[in-house]
């Protein structure tokens, strides 16, 4: 079976929490064949940062750069189908979602496929394996179905239409100035070029989250009627990223509301939806997944790769933080509640594990506001994962609002007492193996870490505690043997069919396997 597993954000070509669960997933399914795809806004720099098996076929990554104003004939389809997906995004009416899905398809069937990758002159080597890592340039990819159309004039119509209707459900829209509607015209062309983009052929296509890679499977599932799987591997797509507040509240609107509807028709066109957590599954109802769809597998480590260590036998008190140093981040208020910790307990040190070099720049910036630039190390992340957190007596959970909760797991296999905050699935996983703050509050993020450091037997018991749920609910076989199930189940031949006969002597019978196929069934 082949297996196109498709991403945003750079697996392979990037080491972050996200290609790390890819990674665990791609070499324990090592009986499929796996393409691998990631859809960037940025051309990765190298080969592949994992070694990657022989049944990895190609590894590829296409970039969507921005699309060039052009001017001329509107093409009447595409503008047809752009009235349908504002209509359907900005309306009240009760087949709103349908009104979107079905323009989206329309422009799907418009976009000329051009975002594919082709074989770069130097191909790189992984395992002994020739690997094709190509990036879709502007020249190569083609444009967004909605160039060319008047998107901005559709947008302000359908957004009167939507004014006019009042719904209970939803806040009242805002004024849309032209401007605005230029803005949100042009960030909805850059994003639908995804629709662009064409997916290995493949028996299945897993698209791991997010709006961008979502798009081009459901482009690619509307084209070849390949099968789709679906995981929900970050927070939820309705909050906006921390560089769109800065944006009007009429674009950041259209943002939101262009997301949710994508997720949505996602849920309708995937076979199988499989949530990293109960947060995220309850998320996907209320926006209409349908239950028989979901099978819920929370995410998991290697317990092999985290083994414990003992507490560094420092002279100061270090704090561990495991994030790129961005923006979404979540590093000004790590760095708000910290300034406090070392006001209480001097000396304390905090270490930044695995900051990118593209955000390297904006956490120097917030680190010099702070004033504390000496009690704070800046590291990127480790090739070996025991010394992600062994430098450090507690790890903080400071998540950004659309980060998976892979860190928090490998924290907690790694034996640390972990002071998390209240975000996203952060609560279930950490259970009672942890502290746990409430949001936007970094005083009791401080006054938590502090009590920690001052309480050695308490943070070696949390330590132990969280290790032990790690073990129990958190490891990569759990992973990979639920997902090898679910690539079979939905890709895979159908079962042969029983007959039950009635015989006249008695005779033992062999019970049907318990399979997802036998547990999952639509509803009628």
């Amino acid at each position: 079976m082949r297996i196109c597993l498709l991403t945003g954000g750079g697996y392979p070509y990037r080491r972050d929490a996200l290609g790390g669960w890819c990674r665990t997933l791609v070499d324990g399914l090592d009986r499929f064949t796996f393409d691998l795809l990631t859809i960037t806004d940025r051309e990765p720099t190298g080969g592949p940062a994992y070694r990657l098996g022989r049944h990895v076929a190609s590894a590829h990554a296409v970039t969507l750069a921005r699309d060039e104003r052009r001017r001329g004939d509107a093409d009447e389809a595409a503008t047809a189908a752009a009235v349908l997906l504002c209509r359907g995004l900005l309306g009240e009416q009760d087949h709103a979602d349908e009104m979107f899905a079905a323009g989206l398809r329309q422009l799907a069937d418009i976009a000329v496929p051009g975002g594919t990758p082709t074989s770069s002159s130097g191909p790189q080597t992984s395992a002994g394996v020739p690997l094709e890592r190509s990036s879709g340039t502007p020249a190569q990819a083609a444009r967004s179905p909605l160039t060319g159309t008047p998107l901005a004039d559709v947008l302000l119509d359908a957004w009167r239409a939507g004014r006019a209707v009042a719904g209970p459900e939803r806040l009242p829209l805002p004024r849309l100035s032209v401007r605005d509607a230029r803005s949100a015209a042009t960030l909805l062309r850059h994003a639908t070029r995804a629709l662009a983009v064409q997916p290995a052929p493949a028996d299945l296509v897993h698209c791991v989250g997010g709006t961008t890679p979502l798009l081009a499977a459901l482009a690619g599932h509307w084209r070849t009627g390949t099968p789709l799987l679906l995981t929900e591997a970050r927070a939820p797509v309705a909050r906006l990223r921390p560089a769109e507040e800065r944006l009007s509240p009429a674009v950041r609107t259209v943002l939101r509301r262009f997301r949710r509807s994508v997720a949505r028709t996602g849920y309708g066109a995937a076979g199988l939806i499989a949530p990293l957590s109960e947060y995220h599954h309850a998320w996907a109802l209320r926006h209409g997944a349908r239950p028989a769809r979901m099978v819920p597998v929370p995410a998991g480590v290697d317990p092999s790769d985290y083994a414990t260590e003992p507490e560094p036998q420092l002279a100061e008190p270090a704090l561990v933080w495991a994030g790129s140093g961005g923006p979404g981040s979540g590093l000004a208020p790590l760095l708000a509640a910290f300034g406090s910790v070392v006001a209480r307990v001097p000396g304390t040190v905090l270490h930044l594990v695995g900051v990118t070099p593209a955000h390297e720049d904006h956490c120097a910036e917030q680190i010099d506001r702070t004033g504390l630039g000496r009690a704070i190390r800046l590291h990127p992340l480790p090739a070996d994962p025991r010394d992600r957190y062994a430098a450090g007596h507690v790890v903080l959970h400071v998540p950004g609002p659309a980060d998976p909760p892979y860190r928090l797991i490998e924290a907690m296999m790694s034996g640390r007492a972990v002071v998390g905050v209240d975000v996203g699935p952060a609560a279930e996983t950490l259970g009672d193996a942890g502290v746990l703050v409430p949001a936007d509050d970094p005083a009791a993020l401080a006054a938590a870490c502090v009590d920690l450091l001052r309480s050695p037997e308490r943070r070696r018991a949390l330590g132990d505690a969280a290790r032990r749920r790690a073990l129990a609910h958190f490891t990569t076989d759990r992973v990979v043997r639920a997902y090898g199930a679910l690539y079979t189940d939905l890709a895979g031949p159908p079962p042969a069919r029983a007959y039950e006969l009635a015989l006249a002597v008695p005779a033992p019978r062999a019970a049907l396997p318990t399979t997802v196929r036998w547990l999952i069934r639509e509803d009628t």
